[in-house]
């Protein structure tokens, strides 16, 4: 994996690349950035999950309708016209859609146009070998999750736990009748997941010619309403009529008096431990095929999780649960000793958490729009406090910007505390600079920096505002901010800090 080498990379999610189409995809933007990634000098691109999202989940890749399956909004157009799926014609004229960000209605309503066209001719042409051997590959997750897709069309959008008993309860002649009614619809599924599946192998077959490596993200918990509750109900903390008796968030702290309540579902980790963590074996397997490293989020959720029961308003009055992270990642460790994750640890973190990471060895994260807060002597996000064995981001997808924060969020204490740091002041417009270059210089083996910091942009280009549900997810690169000179100057630090 060639861990041990300073090194550095861009987080920029796929959706915000810019395309014709509404969202950025694995078309030819994808292409291009990763030749300005590699010609930069750079090894990772870091992305956001890849899961299916939904405008019901507020277009969260944290809230998905699968742990398994790939977002088909990231399919390229131009790419299904190279692989014979669709005509030039039908993509020359596409409707006009916002630059700057994404239009999630209106993407969806052309690309379902697109799919239904693509579908249309993959049934006329009859399917090729490449198809079956996804099918049969991916059998373990993909046939649960296009019938939960169809099933969830066909009783007009309800939450699996309100479907008829039969169904809900997957007993096996319904589930067999219903296979047989949709039909159409679910072999639709499984056909766009072999769209998405070939079109990402591709991209990252490129990636890997260009050594640049992929880091994802897993999120910790999945969604109620997704193909694995339904699919694995005793793998959580559900009810006699399938609803959750418990769901998950985090404490009180100092930046919510009252919590926060997540609403997923938990894990029953007794049911995990008998079945040898095979669910979760098979997601970090998939993961694996899709991606080189992989960021799990909420790692404390593996030594103990706060459970809130089910029905309340608020996370208070929840406990805390122990989990049996050490068992599952020896287990997960012992057929793949080089388990290239990095471990999310920010917020409330425990000795305990710590410790299970230095067991296995996982870098943890460094923030540096946190290091400028409290004791900066101590502060773990303070540049000189940084190890070695850790990544290092200037924010992450749910901070602002760097000129954001600097604008619109610091404190006069905070600023201060920066501008003693740095030995002078600094305007808005130039304090990306020095943050980056503070990232860019600390002993951390690798510094991530989201793309909109590399360019310097203000709160406007924020990905995710958390506990908010509209308006997240959406921001993306103008065509004229693929950033070629910007990128010339971090591959100029890169270079100098010893990162290339």
């Amino acid at each position: 994996m060639g861990m041990n080498r300073r090194g550095s990379g861009v987080l920029l999610h796929i959706t915000s690349l810019p395309s014709a189409y509404g969202i950025g995809d694995l078309g030819p933007a994808a292409q291009r950035f990763l030749d300005i990634l590699a010609g930069a000098g750079q090894r990772y691109w870091q992305i956001l999950p890849l899961n299916p999202t939904f405008p019901a989940f507020g277009n969260s890749p944290y809230q998905s309708n699968s742990a398994f399956a790939g977002n088909t909004w990231l399919i390229s157009p131009e790419q299904m016209v190279a692989d014979g799926f669709l005509d030039a014609a039908d993509i020359a004229d596409p409707p006009w859609f916002p630059v700057d960000r994404v239009d999630y209605p209106r993407v969806i309503d052309y690309k379902n146009r697109l799919f239904d066209r693509g579908f249309e001719r993959f049934r006329e042409r009859g399917s090729d070998y490449r198809y079956e051997e996804f099918t049969v590959d991916n059998a373990s997750w993909l046939d649960d999750y296009a019938l939960f897709v169809a099933l969830k069309e066909h009783f007009a959008g309800r939450a699996w736990g309100e479907w008829p008993v039969a169904v809900r309860d997957r007993e096996q002649e319904p589930l067999e009748n219903c296979a047989a009614k949709l039909a159409e619809r679910i072999l639709r599924e499984k056909f766009l997941q072999y769209v998405f599946d070939r079109q990402w192998k591709r991209f990252k077959d490129c990636c890997r010619a260009r050594h640049v490596q992929v880091i994802g993200d897993i999120p910790f918990y999945v969604t109620y309403d997704s193909a694995d509750t339904w699919s694995n109900p005793g793998l959580f903390k559900l009810d006699e009529q399938k609803r959750p008796t418990a769901v998950a968030g985090v404490p009180p702290d100092l930046f919510s008096e009252t919590g926060q309540l997540w609403g997923n579902p938990v894990y029953r980790w007794e049911a995990h431990r008998e079945e040898r963590f095979s669910w979760w074996e098979s997601r970090i397997e998939r993961a694996l095929v899709l991606l080189d490293r992989l960021r799990l989020d909420h790692f404390r959720g593996f030594v103990q999780h706060w459970e809130v029961p089910a029905g309340a308003a608020t996370a208070q009055n929840g406990r805390w649960v122990d989990a049996p992270g050490r068992e599952l990642l020896t287990h997960l460790v012992r057929s793949r000793p080089c388990l290239p994750i990095i471990a999310e640890d920010l917020g409330y973190i425990t000795p305990d958490v710590r410790e299970m990471m230095a067991l296995f060895g996982f870098p943890g994260m460094r923030v540096l729009l946190f290091g400028f807060d409290g004791d900066i002597a101590e502060n773990l996000h303070a540049p000189h406090n940084i190890g070695r064995n850790c990544v290092t981001y200037t924010g992450t997808h749910d901070n602002n910007t760097v000129r954001g924060w600097f604008e619109h969020e610091i404190t006069d204490r905070q600023k201060d505390l920066l501008f003693r740091y740095i030995g002078g002041s600094v305007s808005a417009d130039q304090v990306h600079r020095i943050l980056v270059r503070l990232a860019m210089l600390s002993p951390a083996e690798t510094v991530i920096i989201p793309m909109q910091d590399i360019l310097g942009l203000g709160r406007e280009a924020r990905m995710n505002r958390p506990a908010t549900a509209k308006g997240n997810w959406e921001w993306r690169l103008r065509p004229e901010e693929m950033g070629e000179e910007a990128m010339q100057e971090f591959a100029g630090m890169a270079e100098v800090y010893g990162r290339s």
